[in-house]
Order: C-alpha cells, then structure tokens, then sequence
C-alpha cells in the first residue's frame, strides 16, 4: 500500500515537474518571438508616425495620430506599380527557372546511374564555395559581351542553368522516393521523362515549393544584381526603387521610407502564409537520406 502511494505520488510529482518545464519553454519561446518580430514591429510604428515623432525619446511605440498618407505619398515617390511589376516579374522568371533546372539536374543526380556521376556531384557542391565576389567581374563582362546589360536577362537567364544549392536540396529529397515506383513504370513502359514528370515531381511537391519560395525571395529581395545590370528607371526592381528614397545626404525620410519597406516586405509575408505547411515539410523532409 505504501508502495502504490509512493508510486502515485512520483507520478504526480512528474506531471508537475512536465507542466513546469513546458510552461518555462513556452515563455522562452514566447519571449525570443518577441525579439525577432519587434524590429517590424517598429518599423509599422515608424511608418504610420509624423515626423515629430520619429525621433523623439523614450519613443512612442503606438503613434498618435496614425499618418497613413505616409502610405498614400510613397508610391508616387518609388513609382511604386512599375518597380512592383518588374520585380514580380523577374521573380515569376526565376522561379521557374530554377523548378526547371534544378529539378532535371537533381533528377540525374538521385535517379539515374551513369559514368562519373559522384564526380561531377562533388565538382557541383564545390561551386558551392566560390564567393560571389570573385565571379562578379567575369560574369558582368559575359553579360556585358551578350548585349544584355540593363535588361532582366542577367537576372532570369542563370536561374535556367541550375542552382548548386536547390540541386542538392532536390537530390537529397528524390533519394526518399522508392525506386520500386521508378521501375514499375519502366515495365509499364515509361520514359525517363515519363517518370521525371509523372511519379516524381508529383511526390516532390514539397521540396519544389521551398526551392520556389527561396527562388522568390531571393530574386524579389536581391539588390546588388539589379544595381549592377539595370541602369533605367523603367526597369528597377522595388529594391532599387526603395533606395531611391534614401533621399540627400544631410535628410532622410523615415516615415516613407519605412512605409516602402512594409510594402515591400507584406508580400513575402503573405507569400509565407499561404505556404508554411509545404516550406517546413520541405524542408524536414530533404535530409532524411544522404
């Protein structure tokens, strides 16, 4: 009898020292949340503020009143549509460039047996660690060569040619996929096209949607390349656009320039949204075999 009281009385022991433990790393989680979402947090703040309160100290979280024509005088300023459209774009371009590309590549990698392929996968990972810096100058003077300077097709064409990480991330994903489903259909008479396009990107929908998502926020977020290669204003990206509002030397506009900031980050957001649950399976999922 003494025994089962002990025993009851170190499970509810347990159960408490449980709930503790989860009650602590709900709130540790809850509190480095905070952190991370307060710089937007101020950056809305400073958006909807008037200009005597931007820099006043202790500032003012809530603003009084809400000035929501810094919105309205911003997309005038940045020519807000144009640059909207050509980063939406160059963005839907290198999306599927690299769906495309990486897909074909990684399918080779991970499906198909042929001479030297572990070679040329470790030649591929290896690119991997050459600096964007040092490829810069060659690549501007092949561009430059082709006739293609202030135009988007130095800003889509590479996404067509494979891109080292997304390969990797693919191939690690198509080599979950039994082979059994790929020699089915050979019996059945399928092609390796017919497989590429039948079994395996079906399956692969989830690592296909984090190499879109990435393919997406890094063409919509990329500055240096559009800086480089475009030199007309009908043909800036909402990067460029934003640093047009940077203004002179000596005044900066922070509540238009953080209202053009939001703007341009709420699609990603949104975009995230709508698309969480393929991103984190995606991206549990590519790992799993080596």
């Amino acid at each position: 009898m003494a025994q089962m009281r002990a025993a009851i009385r170190s499970s509810k022991n347990y159960k408490i020292r449980k709930k503790l433990w989860r009650v602590v790393l709900y709130a540790v989680l809850i509190f480095l949340s905070l952190i991370f979402v307060l710089p937007l947090v101020w950056t809305v703040s400073t958006s909807l503020k008037p200009d005597t309160q931007i820099m006043k100290f202790p500032p003012d979280w809530i603003p009084r009143p809400f000035d929501w024509m810094n919105y309205v005088e911003v997309f005038p300023l940045m020519k807000f549509f144009r640059a909207l459209k050509n980063s939406i774009i160059i963005a839907t371009i290198s999306v599927v460039g690299a769906l495309i590309s990486c897909s074909l590549v990684a399918y080779s990698f991970a499906r198909l047996r042929w001479f030297g392929r572990d070679f040329f996968f470790i030649v591929l990972l290896s690119t991997m660690m050459i600096p964007y810096a040092v490829t810069l100058v060659p690549i501007f003077i092949v561009f430059k060569t082709l006739g293609w300077l202030n135009s988007f097709k130095p800003l889509t064409i590479p996404s067509f040619l494979g891109t080292p990480v997304y390969i990797f991330l693919l191939r690690q994903f198509f080599r979950t996929i039994p082979m059994d489903l790929s020699d089915a259909a050979r019996i059945d008479g399928c092609s390796e096209l017919g497989i590429y396009g039948r079994i395996i990107l079906p399956l692969a929908k989830p690592a296909l949607a984090v190499v879109a998502i990435f393919t997406f926020i890094g063409a919509w977020n990329d500055f240096l390349g559009p800086l480089i290669y475009l030199s007309s204003l009908e043909n800036y990206t909402m990067a460029l656009s934003l640093q047009m509002l940077r203004g002179g030397q000596y005044y900066l506009d922070w509540a238009k320039l953080m209202a053009a900031s939001n703007l341009m980050v709420f699609p990603i957001l949104i975009l995230f949204f709508f698309t969480q649950r393929l991103f984190i399976e995606g991206i549990t999922l590519t790992g799993i075999k080596g």
